[in-house]
């Protein structure tokens, strides 16, 4: 049997990853009492009731009973009950950008401003956080990010890492992301641009795509990139980072550094961390094409 706590941040994604769960089979149960955690754990081992997944929402609405979840966790782990504890976090910035895009309520913040109300939330899930089995800052995940690292942890059972890598092209023309780590410039590869039957297409199509890895400096390129990141992954964690952007650019962020970005993708998407590719400007100079012509 398998027992997921599932806990965090209001506003970082709990009741979305409940619902994954549930897709997956899960028996899901959100916002159970503290006092009731307990029985409910022994009841779901139980031979006669026994389910072979179950996931437990608990947040910061059990703010009156939450100081006696610690407790009550050990007396489950007493009783030879295991469980997991997965905590959704998410940067401070982010949650009250949505909280004010869904114009909700913080569940401690009705009579005091979202800052305060998100600092007080923090302060007191702390030591959840701390015993936590798996972490996921859901800062810069989409959805379907979200529902891969789920899928990844608790349907095919891979490894898990806290550890979560943003591959993103861009065109220098527009500026280097400003939340990029580490900076790659793929400018010397050959450019499609200059062929007028690939101009108007992008990395994502196997035309580009064949025409930027032809070039032998491509493959060579993507060996040692490959061999560098492999070595610094463990670095970065050892350090306790867990969020590496890593940006990969050429001039419009449309042709080279996509065909890049997606071909590191596929080279480290099986490691044992959470990895997802994003093409910042991939549609920006079609766009302003399509406007000249207009």
């Amino acid at each position: 049997m398998r027992f997921v706590i599932v806990t965090g941040m209001s506003g970082a994604g709990k009741s979305s990853v409940l619902k994954m769960l549930e897709d997956d089979g899960f028996f899901c149960v959100d916002n159970l009492p503290v006092p009731l955690l307990q029985k409910f754990a022994e009841m779901s081992w139980h031979e006669e009731n026994m389910m072979s997944k179950v996931a437990l929402g608990i947040d910061i609405r059990s703010r009156k009973h939450l100081h006696m979840l610690g407790e009550t966790l050990k007396a489950v782990r007493a009783e030879g009950l295991p469980y997991e504890i997965l905590f959704l976090d998410c940067g401070d910035a982010t949650l009250i950008r949505r909280y004010k895009e869904t114009r909700r309520s913080h569940p401690l913040g009705r009579s005091s401003r979202i800052e305060d109300a998100i600092a007080a939330e923090r302060s007191e899930m702390a030591f959840l956080r701390e015993q936590s089995d798996y972490i996921i800052d859901t800062s810069t995940l989409l959805i379907r990010d979200l529902r891969r690292e789920i899928t990844r942890i608790f349907v095919d059972n891979k490894a898990y890492s806290n550890f979560y890598i943003t591959l993103v092209s861009f065109g220098y023309k527009y500026g280097i992301p400003s939340d990029a780590d580490i900076v790659f410039d793929v400018r010397f590869l050959p450019n499609p641009y200059y062929d007028e039957n690939l101009r108007h297409m992008t990395g994502n199509q196997e035309p580009v795509r064949d025409y930027v890895m032809k070039d032998p400096d491509a493959e060579v390129f993507l060996n040692r990139l490959y061999e560098l990141l492999t070595f610094l992954f463990p670095k970065y964690i050892a350090e306790g980072k867990n969020q590496l952007v890593i940006a990969i650019g050429c001039t419009g962020g449309r042709h080279r550094s996509v065909t890049v970005t997606n071909a590191l993708y596929e080279r480290i998407k099986d490691l044992d961390y959470g990895v997802k590719a994003e093409h910042r400007d991939i549609a920006r100079d079609a766009a302003r094409s399509n406007r000249q012509e207009k």
